[in-house]
């Protein structure tokens, strides 16, 4: 018996097929796994929890499909990744996937069309944080100071941008661009002023901070209301941190927030797509990102589609309608 050479479409390093033949009798028997890459984000990140958490879900439970999660920057780099086809899904921003679809990524004016959105996942809201006993008070006095903002090219450095742009502050402080697990170690050891965190709450580095300091938390949202950056940033809302959130932080802390987007590249079937959302949008699926991550409870049918103003993943269209949800005309 000759056997042809079977012969698989190119794809990604990170999406491969593996193709195993075995010859029984005169047939043949194909077992397939394909191999799927989900970008993340930093060490101690939450975006990092959800990827590590949606990866090991659908490993276990779409059959012949196992998801590998990936360390990164964060929001822009999982962006360049998934449209470059490194990464199958990935976290991004809703105000980075709004700018990078239309060229207005900072100093990036490349338009990223692969990148898709497939549901929203969690309001990530800005924490600035600052020792208690620094005298920082107001976002105001921040000027001169050190500020972590978190690794280059993340979603969190650029919204850190995009903030202190809008208070007129940017060119008047100098950004550290480190992770959230060193900045807090940082801010303990008084190498830096104050601490951006763009995250869901409870954030671990920021949990980690006030474990062995009194930290403080500014009133984001009051100095972006005096500023430009909702009217720069629409995409931009006010949210509030609870009291009691973090220890010693016994009053409610107004904010911004952006929404976090489980995002797919285009080059993803439809079919995939529609069956990665259905598994985790499950019950059990709901169930076990909640104890990946507090922040995950906020996962659900009716929040599905919130935060998204870009065009959707055609498999991602297909199961929210089915679940009864209507499209904006962004998001068609």
């Amino acid at each position: 018996m000759i056997l042809k050479k079977l012969r698989q479409p190119a794809k990604a390093l990170t999406s491969m097929t593996i193709v195993t033949v075995a010859t029984v009798g005169m047939g043949m028997a194909h077992a397939q796994t394909e191999r799927l890459a989900f970008s993340g984000g930093p060490d101690g990140g939450t975006f990092q929890y959800f990827s590590n958490g949606i990866a090991t879900r659908l490993s276990r439970t779409l059959d012949g499909v196992e998801v590998s999660n990936m360390a990164s920057a964060g929001s822009v780099e999982n962006l360049r990744r998934v449209n470059s086809r490194d990464a199958d899904f990935g976290i991004v921003y809703s105000g980075d996937m709004y700018l990078g679809l239309n060229g207005k990524l900072t100093n990036d004016t490349r338009k990223y069309r692969n990148v898709q959105a497939i549901s929203y996942l969690y309001g990530a809201p800005a924490h600035l944080i600052v020792l208690d006993g620094s005298g920082i008070t107001d976002v105001a006095q921040l000027e001169g100071k050190n500020i972590a903002v978190g690794p280059a090219g993340s979603g969190a450095a650029a919204s850190a941008q995009r903030f202190f742009e809008g208070v007129g502050l940017w060119d008047k402080i100098t950004p550290q661009y480190i992770g959230y697990n060193q900045g807090a170690s940082a801010l303990g050891d008084r190498q830096i002023d104050a601490l951006w965190v763009f995250a869901g709450f409870p954030n671990a580095s920021v949990i980690q901070a006030a474990s062995s300091n009194k930290i403080r938390l500014l009133q984001v949202n009051e100095a972006a209301e005096k500023g430009t950056l909702f009217s720069d940033h629409p995409y931009y809302a006010a949210v509030t941190i609870p009291a009691g959130t973090y220890s010693n932080v016994d009053y409610d802390v107004v904010t911004i927030q952006d929404s976090a987007l489980w995002v797919a590249g285009r080059h993803l079937s439809e079919e995939k797509v529609h069956d990665s959302l259905k598994e985790i949008y499950s019950d059990e699926g709901l169930k076990f990102m909640s104890s990946v991550s507090q922040a995950a409870t906020s996962m659900s049918i009716d929040s599905g589609i919130m935060g998204i103003v870009t065009p959707m993943h055609n498999g991602a269209k297909t199961f929210w309608t089915e679940q009864g949800k209507t499209l904006s005309s962004a998001q068609q």
